[in-house]
């Protein structure tokens, strides 16, 4: 063997040591303490709680659940720093979110990792897109900023455009460091102070997010964080007389209940909640194309995204042909480890987010549904994960169970549809309206049709999202919009000054 060989081979089995000790390593994350004012600080009371690793159920960190009394340190800190932050210049905001922008770009395997301990996002998916997402956020919100106007003249009146206050953001675990990044960078860019109450289930990439804002230099008491559920510190900063805007995002039922809390001191809350998106593919259609996307992207993320298209429309004529697409699809997606590069979904959450699904499969076994593929129990059942079977339902009606509660797993429903109008109709039958779904070969034909569906957002031929356009829902899907201007906008109030040019 020559030198150059022995080389290259010693560096080959180095490589796939450090990939071992990489993958094989269960880092306990002891992640306790609060950022409050600048500082890492520990609660008032200690509280600990641990953070399950869904793909194995074992414990792989800690965290502190706060109480009333941290959340009320954390907003005087936020309303002092309120005070300068407001006034700082374009430029200098500009400068702090480029600086994020870089350390967030440095540190994006190490967030990955943590989403795909805390969530159990399959690490192509957790490095790609879970991570990534921080970063596209903030690239967004610098290219607004760069071309704002804070001012503008009707008349002699100045009407100005002015951060809204301090704010509360609560996120959730199916997309953690987006929602974190799609509140944490408009609200920089508008010049407000914050408090981030992130998922007490997958807490730990808003630590490290948190670490890199203040290594980027986010001045003390501008940015804080507070590990903790709902009742308390969710309830405690949607009702904080301190506060002047929620952010929110999670479940229907939680929405409501932030919305009762903050409706006495009159704050501004603005929500991204549940969905049941209808994906309508229609007789003109690739339908092979089609329907093998519609399926895979309700699948993707083990179903975890609010906008996941779980109810597919078809005509009824071609139900069968739909049915056998779609449950070739789920037989080909393998729910495993998701450090394994043949894993195309992880598993879901947590035991009680697992318990929810199966019983929802159940009941649609028991209404009638024709189960095609998947089912209830797990793909391997000596699994310790909580993993799901891609399962989908033929045959289904608008009216059944699994047709209208939002499984937040990788749950198909196949509607048949006599006509288009009958189509439209069912789409729009929900109390939800976050995203529509329109499939033909026809682009004019799909406009028509996506003009006609109640949501906040409608993909034609499975167009991506796009970071600079408003994402949002109608009717219980919530309220306000968030990305790109749009969602840079929540955070400002309005200002008419009067006679702000004279008249003379």
């Amino acid at each position: 063997m020559r030198l150059d060989d022995i080389f290259s081979y010693s560096i080959a089995i180095y490589l796939v040591q450090i990939n071992l000790i990489f993958w094989s390593a269960q880092i306990m994350r002891n992640m306790t303490q609060f950022y409050i004012n600048g500082e890492w600080v520990d609660p008032i009371k200690p509280n600990t709680c641990n953070v399950y690793n869904p793909s194995n159920g074992e414990v792989c960190g800690q965290i502190s659940i706060g109480s009333s009394a941290d959340v009320d340190i954390a907003v005087d800190a936020a309303n002092q720093a309120f005070n300068t932050f407001s006034i700082s210049t374009k430029q200098e905001r500009l400068e702090l979110l480029e600086s994020i922008l870089r350390i967030l770009i440095e540190r994006n395997e190490e967030i990955a990792k943590a989403i795909m301990e805390e969530m159990g996002a399959p690490w192509t998916l957790a490095l790609e897109a879970q991570a990534e997402s921080g970063p596209q956020q903030f690239k967004a919100i610098i290219d607004v900023l760069k071309n704002y106007s804070f001012e503008e003249m009707i008349g002699s009146t100045c009407v100005a455009k002015e951060a809204i206050g301090v704010c509360a953001m609560i996120t959730p675990w199916n997309w953690p460091i987006s929602q974190i990044a799609l509140k944490v960078a408009p609200a920089l860019a508008a010049g407000c102070t914050m408090i981030l109450k992130p998922s007490e289930i997958a807490p730990f990439n808003a630590m490290l997010f948190t670490q890199a804002l203040h290594d980027a230099g986010v001045p003390k008491g501008v940015f804080n964080l507070i590990n903790g559920d709902g009742p308390i510190v969710g309830e405690t900063l949607s009702s904080h007389p301190g506060i002047a805007m929620i952010s929110f995002t999670g479940s229907t039922r939680a929405g409501i209940s932030v919305a009762q809390n903050a409706a006495p001191s009159v704050k501004r809350v603005t929500q991204e909640l549940g969905g049941k998106s209808a994906n309508i593919i229609l007789e003109d259609a690739d339908f092979n194309k089609a329907v093998s996307r519609g399926a895979m992207s309700c699948f993707s993320n083990s179903g975890q995204s609010c906008n996941a298209p779980t109810r597919m429309l078809v005509p009824e004529g071609k139900i069968e042909e739909a049915a056998n697409i779609a449950s070739k699809v789920a037989e080909t997606t393998k729910a495993g480890d998701p450090k394994e590069d043949s894993t195309k979904i992880g598993p879901v959450v947590s035991k009680i987010q697992w318990d929810k699904i199966q019983k929802l499969i159940q009941v649609g076994i028991d209404e009638g549904a024709e189960l095609v593929a998947g089912g209830t129990g797990k793909p391997n059942p000596e699994s310790n994960g909580y993993f799901v079977k891609p399962t989908v339902f033929s045959n289904v009606n608008n009216n059944m169970e699994i047709a209208r509660e939002e499984i937040f797993g990788p749950v198909l429903s196949i509607i048949p549809y006599k006509d288009e109008d009958e189509a439209i109709e069912i789409a729009n039958d929900t109390p939800y309206g976050l995203a529509g779904y329109v499939s033909s070969e026809n682009i004019e034909h799909a406009r028509s049709v996506a003009s006609k569906l109640r949501t906040g957002m409608v993909h034609i031929n499975g167009a991506p999202l796009d970071a600079m356009a408003p994402f949002g829902g109608y009717k219980q899907s919530g309220n306000g919009r968030e990305w790109g201007e749009y969602g840079m906008e929540e955070f400002l109030e309005i200002k008419s000054v009067y006679g702000y040019e004279s008249k003379n």
